[in-house]
């Protein structure tokens, strides 16, 4: 059986090493080990840089798809409020289960791991 690619295993939430096993157990803890394979999930960590991208990303979209908006309809304040603060919320919970999937699949491909002399 071929080993799927492990970043699209990563951004579906599966474990990047076997692609069937849930790579989470809540909506971003990870799970110890996979349920299928075995493989040892403990170690991943992927810090702050899924938030980071996150941000990045949500915030070039969100502020892009206001900007045209205040050039083309020049509505009131609130209506930015109503308009934006959602969307931005909405777009950073969807964004982050798969950019951290994403983040912890790339520390598989690269074996990564900390560097401790515990």
């Amino acid at each position: 059986m071929n080993k799927p690619n492990a970043l699209v295993a990563g951004a579906l939430g599966r474990c990047p090493n076997c692609g069937e096993g849930r790579l989470f157990e809540g909506f971003l803890r990870v799970s110890p080990r996979c349920e299928a394979c075995g493989y040892d999930l403990a170690k991943a960590d992927s810090g702050d840089g899924p938030a980071v991208f996150v941000i990045l990303i949500a915030g070039f979209v969100v502020a892009f798809a206001a900007l045209i908006t205040e050039i083309a309809v020049h509505p009131p304040v609130w209506v930015h409020l109503i308009l934006w603060l959602p969307a931005t919320l909405i777009l950073c919970l969807v964004l982050l289960r798969p950019m951290k999937g994403l983040m912890l699949a790339a520390q598989f491909m690269n074996k990564a791991s900390e560097a401790r002399h515990d």
